[in-house]
């Protein structure tokens, strides 16, 4: 069985004048994230977890986070896109088919 039921890694990645997900703000919706989880109570061992990424390599299509063990990437834009992620994906299960990246 794994460690989490759940595990998403929010890409942090800071870039000198190329795109990256830091620059919309991907730390601080990464910490509203992992607020959610807590808030919601599924954080932890057996659980979710929600972890710091550096480059995931795909910073044009940033922000990006990527959910185990499904290996589902999202893009999000802001709390509401975050939201979705948190209550669909990571509490219930579910992809959130609009927010998937191919």
């Amino acid at each position: 069985m794994a460690y989490y039921e759940r595990h998403a890694f929010f890409c942090t990645n800071q870039r000198e004048d190329k795109a990256c997900c830091q620059n919309h703000d991907a730390s601080a919706l990464r910490a509203y994230a992992k607020e959610r989880t807590k808030a919601l109570r599924i954080s932890g061992a057996g659980r979710v977890r929600v972890n710091i990424a550096g480059c995931l390599g795909r910073c044009e299509e940033g922000p990006i986070v990527v959910v185990y063990p499904e290996g589902v990437w999202y893009t999000y834009r802001d709390r509401a896109d975050v939201d979705e992620i948190v209550e669909e994906h990571l509490l219930h299960g579910r992809v959130v088919e609009r927010l998937k990246l191919d």
